[in-house]
């Protein structure tokens, strides 16, 4: 137990100490990979995001890996979002147990979209060249129950970001908490996300021909060089939240959860979600994403499940989750559950 609060504490503080040294200043647009912000599953999604406390699926890793301590069989997620603009956004993981108080899991994200033409202020109509962007998250993870009430875990991550001739790419560290107080049954959940370092972009486009002196004549104008493009850090989120069963049944269970979630590429902000699982069959969630961000633009969640067992096969969950999105257009996930 004294190592357990010191793990607490030490998270804790440095969380503390991170809002001392960034405040509440909105860094907006200061971070790579923006894509690693776009929360994972339909389930959690469609709560508001308030999952770090709750996190007891596959969608664990991404919000809370020592969650995935309290799936007890091999489950396969699968997550499909048509974000905005026409990105497509897909996850897929799987846990695996290794033995009661021990699990491994991995994990896939990827952000792509159409193909789009190459143009240039000389030839606005197009080059008739084409140009992709793709992102990928590939990530092993590890979670260990080190008593009955409280677990830790941990991802480590590729990440890259691509973009026609240029790509970035680098290794990022998520670390997650697990505690279950021991009479009102409350979970109490923190993580930090997308620990690494600083990402820039390299390739074929930052090569060019350098002249080292212009006012000699005769010399080689034509150096190979290439421009260093500036290097950006990744966007670090913790996150800590508190979940509890307040009514449990045979027939019908509801569960509450929030977050606090302090961005270092934004101000913090609150996440409050709902679920009520009628016969482990139907569920209903709800909840508010970003409260207390005055520009966000993403709000009120919605979502629904179905829970279905296969004779003499897998368990299915269907996962349907709704995001409204302001002025843009709203948001639609989807999730399926493959538990064996």
């Amino acid at each position: 137990m004294i190592g357990i609060k010191r793990t607490l504490i030490i998270m804790a503080c440095s969380a503390c100490l991170y809002g001392q040294i960034t405040g509440s200043v909105s860094n907006v647009g200061t971070t790579a990979a923006s894509f690693l912000d776009i929360g994972i599953g339909a389930r959690s999604l469609s709560m508001g995001g308030a999952f770090v406390a709750l996190a007891d699926d596959p969608t664990a890793l991404y919000w809370n890996p020592a969650g995935i301590v309290n799936i007890q069989t091999p489950t396969a997620h699968f997550f499909h979002s048509p974000w905005l603009a026409d990105i497509r956004f897909n996850h897929s993981a799987v846990v695996v147990p290794i033995d009661r108080s021990s699990s491994f899991g991995f994990f896939i994200t990827s952000v792509s979209m159409d193909e789009m033409q190459v143009r240039t202020v000389k030839i606005p109509q197009g080059t008739g060249e084409y140009f992709s962007v793709s992102n990928v998250a590939l990530a092993g993870s590890y979670a260990r129950r080190l008593t009955d009430r409280f677990s830790f875990g941990f991802n480590i991550k590729y990440i890259q970001e691509k973009i026609w001739h240029m790509n970035a790419g680098g290794l990022a560290v998520d670390l997650g908490s697990l505690f279950v107080t021991k009479n009102s049954g409350v979970r109490i959940g923190m993580s930090v996300s997308n620990f690494g370092g600083k990402s820039a972009m390299e390739g074929y486009d930052t090569e060019v021909d350098y002249d080292v002196d212009e006012t000699i004549y005769g010399n080689n104008d034509k150096i190979d060089a290439h421009l260093n493009a500036m290097k950006w850090p990744l966007p670090l989120v913790f996150r800590a939240g508190v979940s509890k069963d307040l009514i449990q049944s045979d027939i019908y269970k509801l569960t509450l959860a929030g977050d606090a979630v302090h961005p270092n590429n934004n101000v913090e902000y609150l996440n409050l979600g709902f679920e009520y699982i009628f016969r482990d069959i139907l569920a209903l969630r709800g909840g508010q994403a970003f409260l207390g961000m005055d520009d966000s633009k993403q709000g009120l969640t919605l979502g629904v499940g179905l829970n279905y067992q296969i004779p003499r096969g897998p368990r299915i969950t269907l996962d349907y989750a709704y995001r409204s999105f302001g002025v843009f257009e709203n948001i639609s996930g989807y999730s399926l559950n493959l538990i064996f």
